[in-house]
């Protein structure tokens, strides 16, 4: 392989290599498998916030035993929130932008 194929230990396949990987892939298996990946993030996502839900109600109770996991337990929610707005709103864009691909 020539010094441009890899990069500090990082192998890049080919031009053919990629188009032979093209030519494999079964679109409607690889839509399913995205759907059920981005189905699991969902269901992760909505386990996290039920159990801020949870801490915020120890919390308002005083029923909290460990303030800083609570106060984690919240931010986690917060956080993995915002990555599921932000890889909806990348979706989004992207769906747009081949709305606007003209053929």
């Amino acid at each position: 392989m020539s010094q441009f194929g890899q990069i500090n230990g990082i192998n890049t396949p080919s031009t053919s290599e990629l188009l032979k990987q093209k030519n494999n892939l079964n679109v409607g298996s690889n839509a399913n498998a995205f759907a059920q990946h981005l189905q699991s993030a969902l269901n992760e996502v909505n386990e996290v916030q039920k159990e801020s839900e949870v801490a915020v109600a120890n919390i308002a109770t005083g029923q909290v035993k460990d303030l800083h996991q609570a106060a984690l337990a919240i931010s986690k929610a917060e956080t993995s929130m915002q990555l599921m707005l932000e890889i909806r709103n990348k979706a989004l864009s992207a769906y747009k932008e081949l709305g606007r691909t003209q053929i």
